[in-house]
């Protein structure tokens, strides 16, 4: 299978190229800068691709868009966030339209922010999105994919939990804190935590670009935690004591009280109904087996 990934730098993307390759596929990576062998150019900025590499792709993943968690929300970067997301996917989207030989899959990026917060509410593929400015956000990146699946191509708009991985991430930047003894709860730690072990995540997206299913999947692991056990269990993981609470306040301070509300202190209980219905088989189901082998 010849696939073409965007975003293929990043902590998904450049697993996912590794992950692919490994298996016998061929693999076209769309990067910003001169291209290398097995790349080819696209600018979102100024709407420049070169179509050759689409045109006989039978798959695309598209990850590309500025780091949600990058810098402290203000305006400017919440527009940031935005823009890069719908002028490279409605680029994707359209330039797969227009070609004469079709792609039969395009995989797009979003993320469980699509379903705001619920507070206990467990959550699938059928639930509602939010009105907050990440649902916001999510909505609008997933509708920029409509001109291929217009196009007739299928269309598979994977919503992604915390990605698990000691290289990148979130759980990379919070374990210095949990190797000094730092770590605990944030808040009252009753949020809940939809997350997933990387080796999951490529695993599911390669799942899909066989799969027959369309529109919105999950990728988050069947079994949720509340924030003070994902707390404990990466204290376990690095045999730290995981027991200093983060009042709710500190995030809001650093983060700003917006980013982090919508990222730290409140969550959502996602589950992959989809991808369970499908046949996809964890690898990792549960935390702690899952800290242990990305933490290994």
């Amino acid at each position: 299978m010849h696939v073409v990934v965007t975003g293929s730098s990043g902590l998904v993307g450049t697993a996912l190229v590794r992950s692919l390759a490994t298996h016998g596929h061929d693999v076209t990576r769309l990067v910003r800068r001169t291209p290398r062998p097995g790349e080819a150019r696209w600018n979102p900025d100024d709407g420049s691709i070169e179509t050759a590499a689409l045109q006989h792709a039978d798959a695309v993943v598209h990850l590309a868009g500025a780091s949600i968690a990058g810098r402290r929300w203000n305006d400017a970067y919440k527009q940031t966030l935005l823009e890069t997301r719908l002028r490279g996917t409605t680029l994707i989207a359209k330039t797969i339209a227009d070609l004469p030989d079709k792609p039969a899959v395009l995989v797009s990026a979003s993320a469980i922010g699509y379903y705001g917060m619920h507070g206990d509410e467990a959550l699938d593929e059928t639930s509602p999105a939010g009105d907050d400015f990440l649902a916001d956000l999510c909505v609008q990146w997933e509708a920029a994919t409509a001109p291929a699946a217009d196009a007739g191509v299928r269309v598979v708009r994977v919503r992604s939990g915390i990605v698990l991985s000691g290289h990148g991430g979130a759980l990379k930047k919070q374990l210095p804190l949990f190797k000094f003894g730092l770590g605990g709860r944030i808040g009252s730690g009753q949020q809940w935590q939809s997350w997933i072990s990387l080796d999951d995540e490529v695993g599911a997206i390669i799942h899909l670009l066989g799969s027959a299913v369309s529109g919105p999947v999950n990728l988050t692991a069947p079994n949720p935690v509340r924030q003070r056990d994902f707390a404990k269990a990466v204290g376990r993981a690095v045999h730290r004591p995981a027991v200093l609470p983060t009042p709710a306040f500190a995030p809001k301070l650093v983060l700003g009280a917006e980013m982090a509300t919508n990222l730290v202190v409140t969550g959502q209980r996602v589950r992959p109904a989809v991808l369970l219905d499908d046949g996809f088989e964890f690898a990792y189901p549960t935390l702690d087996p899952a800290l242990a082998h990305v933490l290994a």
